[in-house]
């Protein structure tokens, strides 16, 4: 009906548009503010804004079939005994059995064993089904505290102390008392069926001085096996990561806010933090002022999809990469076939974002058992596996046109920009110049 009307000369509203008026009428009908899961979905500058400068005649390329181009990453070498050797740089996002069925947190550690690499736990605990069959799983410890067991923490085999995370930093999550099941709220010491908001901040701590304290705590728990990961929301970034270092961290985690979340109110997923590609860059600007850079490892997670993704954020200096979003998508989220359920709860397959509702058709983020009993954990993880195995073949492809024999290797200096703002915020030159906005002369 709209289209039909722009033949009338009707003019839509740039800052009035359909879906503005249509909040506001929610709003006003409501009294509520919108919930709603995934990332931002406004256009934010992302890695389809920098392209990599293939190999010619001033570099040599590496042939696919004769080469090796490796992809190995070793991460919390800085002060734990154990610290985790990874076949692929591609790691699971911490998604929470409660949001998650445990279904789905069965396929992933199935997905990530598979492919070489790691799956987190997330808020709500460790469930038997993910320990189980995840070869690698690190486990978060969350503001919160739900499900928090010091014996689970030693199961790990390494703990991400979160901070917060892209899509809500400075805010909790939510879970719907739809989706607070007995076994749920078992793991979590909550009632059935009543709405849970998880806290912002953690209770036993105001700053990085406390910090220091805590990551010494849980070092002392897990006899300095562990590596401990420090995660944050991409904001100042430049100054938590370096925060995160002196309280101790042996991996820092930054989080853009194209990163997905189950649950949190719409306002703070479109209006709160930095897009990933601006955060990687002052990252890394400060693990190198402090001598760390690749000592301590840096992850970079919020809206990662390809293997191009990939090879960009180690392009610009981080040492692996993490997905929560795509892995569910693997999994067989928004799946057409589910278009016609998708539909009838008011979305459509390619759009459905009501994660906190728990009515998910494909089992996923669901705890209705019947719902959950779709997703056959087994397949699942065979998806999830081949995902990874082709992200990981992606990055290498072109990681060799580079002419370069580890992902690792590759560097800023391959990557143009195609904006002005991504030329910016990732401090790589404007394709067909040498020009860095806002660099220093």
């Amino acid at each position: 009906m709209y289209d039909d009307l722009s033949a009338l000369g009707l003019r839509e509203s740039a800052t009035f548009d359909r879906a503005t008026i249509h909040g506001i009428q929610r709003a006003a009908t409501t009294g509520v503010y919108d919930i709603r899961g995934w990332g931002a979905k406004r256009r934010l500058p992302h890695f389809d804004d920098l392209l990599f400068l293939g190999a010619s005649m001033s570099r040599y390329p590496l042939e696919g079939y004769r080469e090796r181009c490796g992809t190995d990453v070793i991460l919390g070498t800085r002060n734990a005994r154990y610290p985790l050797h990874l076949d692929i740089p591609v790691t699971i996002a911490g998604m929470s059995f409660g949001s998650l069925s445990a279904n789905a947190k069965e396929a992933l550690g199935r997905g990530a064993t598979t492919a070489g690499t790691s799956t987190t736990t997330g808020d709500g605990g460790m469930t038997p089904e993910e320990r189980g069959q995840s070869k690698t799983l690190v486990y978060q410890y969350l503001p919160s505290r739900y499900g928090m067991n010091p014996d689970d923490l030693r199961k790990a085999d390494a703990i991400e102390v979160v901070l917060g995370q892209g899509a809500k930093p400075g805010g909790g999550g939510m879970l719907l008392g739809q989706k607070i099941t007995d076994r749920v709220a078992g793991m979590r010491t909550l009632p059935v069926g009543v709405d849970q908001r998880s806290a912002c901040r953690h209770p036993d701590w105001t700053g990085p001085d406390d910090l220091t304290i805590k990551i010494l705590e849980l070092r002392e728990i897990t006899d300095w096996e562990k590596p401990v990961y420090v995660k944050i929301g991409a904001t100042r970034t430049y100054y938590d990561v370096k925060l995160a270092v002196h309280a101790g961290a042996d991996v820092v985690v930054v989080d853009g806010m194209q990163g997905g979340t189950a649950a949190t109110q719409e306002v703070f997923i479109e209006h709160v933090g930095i897009p990933t590609l601006a955060a990687i860059p002052q990252a890394v600007q400060a693990l190198q002022e402090l001598g760390v850079h690749r000592q301590v490892q840096l992850i970079v997670s919020g809206g990662i999809r390809t293997g191009a993704d990939v090879a960009k954020a180690i392009a610009l200096g981080a040492d692996a990469v993490a997905i929560g979003t795509a892995a569910l998508i693997a999994l067989g989220d928004n799946h057409p076939r589910h278009d016609a359920e998708y539909r009838a709860l008011g979305s459509a397959a390619g759009y459905f974002d009501d994660f906190q509702d728990g009515r998910d058709p494909a089992g996923i983020s669901t705890q209705d058992e019947v719902l959950a009993a779709r997703l056959d954990p087994v397949e699942g993880g065979r998806r999830l596996a081949n995902y990874l195995r082709v992200l990981t073949m992606e990055a290498q492809t072109i990681a060799r046109a580079c002419g370069k024999a580890h992902l690792h290797h590759l560097e800023p200096e391959d990557l143009v920009a195609l904006t002005l703002e991504s030329a910016a915020m990732a401090r790589v030159p404007l394709a067909g110049t040498d020009w860095i906005p806002g660099a220093h002369p």
